[in-house]
């Protein structure tokens, strides 16, 4: 789709991208539309006999934007999160406490480089404090990698594992 910020050149997009800093407009519609469309895919894997409480959303970037988003507006309970390099999009449409929904006590795994320059780490940790209200802040773990950009790292990937492997024990 076209996105702004890429001087409205099409680019693989969940949703448009008007600017990046902590006071640009944000698409809603997209967001809300993106989020949709999501919830849909984990109502095709209860659908096909995995329990929503077994799905881990995740993303990089706009993906983990998307995915703290719809976990944090979906109506289904969900395993976890994993969100890398990312930001919490309408943040100012969430409530000043903690949210209502059956994903309160979620588990969040965010993950940001200390070098990135597309989304800068001030957007990670204004997005980590904002989670830390909206659901328990025990089960919000923000990992700070010390040198890496808008990309990933192997302690990253391990960190994600160990995550996973921890919400997400093995069935009998």
């Amino acid at each position: 789709m076209p996105v702004t910020l890429n001087m409205n050149m099409a680019m693989t997009s969940w949703f448009d991208i008007i600017g990046l800093s902590p006071d640009s407009q944000e698409d809603e519609p997209g967001i809300k539309h993106a989020a949709e469309y999501v919830k849909t895919l984990i109502d095709q894997e209860v659908k096909n006999g995995i329990p929503s409480d077994r799905i881990v959303l995740g993303g990089f970037s706009q993906g983990g934007a998307l995915s703290l988003y719809t976990a944090l507006t979906t109506q289904q309970k969900l395993a976890g999160v994993t969100a890398l390099s990312c930001w919490l999009p309408l943040r100012s449409s969430f409530p000043q406490g903690p949210i209502s929904g059956v994903n309160r006590d979620i588990p969040i795994l965010q993950c940001h480089g200390d070098a990135d320059p597309l989304v800068p780490l001030m957007f990670g940790s204004l997005t980590a404090e904002k989670l830390k209200t909206l659901v328990n802040p025990a089960n919000v773990t923000f990992k700070v990698y010390e040198g890496m950009m808008h990309s990933s790292c192997p302690q990253e990937m391990l960190d994600i594992r160990q995550f996973i492997d921890k919400i997400l024990p093995p069935v009998d």
